[in-house]
């Protein structure tokens, strides 16, 4: 890879070093003819030689802190510069929020994945505010420089880790769309060895639901393992999901058949509504622990949440967020009705 430019060669250090490209560098083509575009701190577009088989967007860093599928992310744009990995799609490469990152820090000022499809203007300040819109608008213009998604599938994944553990270590979350889950998207994720599948029933405002509702993209966001700082993280043990994220760049065929996800919904959301906000957790409790039927699971003022259903288990339970955000999901397991209803083929 002799020549290449720095921000190929080790993207990560590069975005943190905050550095721009000599204006000449910033664009130009690596190994198997692919070009390539530096296109901001933090954003990379690749476009292969050959007449390209999708659109596909790979973020990571989106919150700052997680670090794991970053150092994956910039491992993978060394190797399609050196041509370790073939490309054969248009490809968007995104690290999300790089003064967190720097900082070691989830988020600055607001929380970067709750200010997608537009949320971020209601904001009147905050580094994040600004981060989303341009996140927003690079890949609004990646899309429209795509062939239609009847044509070309578009896809994005989210990489991302989570504060917690789980009881299934790495996960998805699939953005409320209104459509049956995608049979592509149930095969890329079972190739990827994720273990469960989290569908929401309501739009949000994250990365996923702006392409997928924006753009029309087929869309996960994956949770890859615990929070750690960087370079202490044992990169092998995401190893399928990695081999999956590069086989959907590279369209190569799955490696072996893969035990499909089990497939849970959300029934309910807790939301932190004042500083009084209590949720009766224990800081170390995983993902997808079942709940007690009868049990007071949060208290805020009057408000009270009680377990209902003898299924019910949490996610993402984090009484720190912000008055007004989300302090933890509940959801009840879908497997057989949810593929019952997932169209082959799709």
């Amino acid at each position: 890879m002799t020549g290449a430019p720095g921000f190929l060669t080790d993207f990560l250090s590069f975005s943190l070093a905050d550095a721009r490209p000599v204006a000449d560098r910033a664009g130009g083509e690596c190994a198997h003819g692919v070009r390539f575009q530096w296109l901001g701190p933090g954003l990379l577009q690749f476009e292969p030689e050959a007449k390209p088989v999708a659109s596909v967007v790979v973020s990571a860093g989106v919150h700052g802190d997680e670090t794991a599928p970053i150092e994956l992310v910039s491992r993978m744009v060394a190797d399609i510069a050196r041509g370790a990995l073939p490309l054969a799609c248009r490809l968007l490469v995104v690290l999300g929020n790089i003064e967190a990152m720097r900082a070691a820090r989830r988020y600055l000022d607001d929380d970067l994945n709750r200010l997608f499809c537009g949320a971020h203007a209601r904001l009147h300040g905050g580094s994040e505010k600004a981060r989303a819109a341009t996140l927003e608008a690079a890949t609004a213009r990646f899309f429209a420089q795509a062939a239609p998604a009847d044509a070309a599938p578009r896809w994005h994944i989210d990489m991302h880790t989570a504060i917690r553990a789980s009881v299934f270590e790495q996960f998805a979350l699939l953005p409320h769309t209104g459509r049956a889950l995608p049979s592509a998207m149930l095969d890329w994720l079972s190739h990827a060895r994720i273990a469960a599948i989290l569908l929401h029933t309501a739009a949000g405002t994250t990365y996923t639901q702006f392409t997928a509702q924006t753009h029309g993209a087929i869309a996960c966001t994956l949770e890859l393992g615990k929070v750690r700082p960087f370079g202490q993280n044992d990169l092998s043990h995401f190893d399928a999901a990695d081999r999956a994220v590069r086989a959907l760049v590279a369209n190569l065929a799955p490696e072996s058949a893969a035990p499909m996800p089990r497939v849970f919904t959300v029934v309910d959301q807790i939301t932190k509504r004042t500083d009084a906000f209590e949720l009766a957790l224990a800081s170390d409790v995983p993902n997808f622990t079942v709940l007690a039927k009868g049990q007071v699971l949060a208290r805020d003022g009057e408000y009270r949440y009680i377990v209902t259903r003898d299924d019910e288990r949490i996610v993402f339970p984090n009484p720190s967020v912000k008055p007004g955000l989300r302090a933890g999901l509940i959801v009840v397991e879908t497997t057989a009705e949810t593929l019952a209803r997932t169209p082959r083929g799709s």
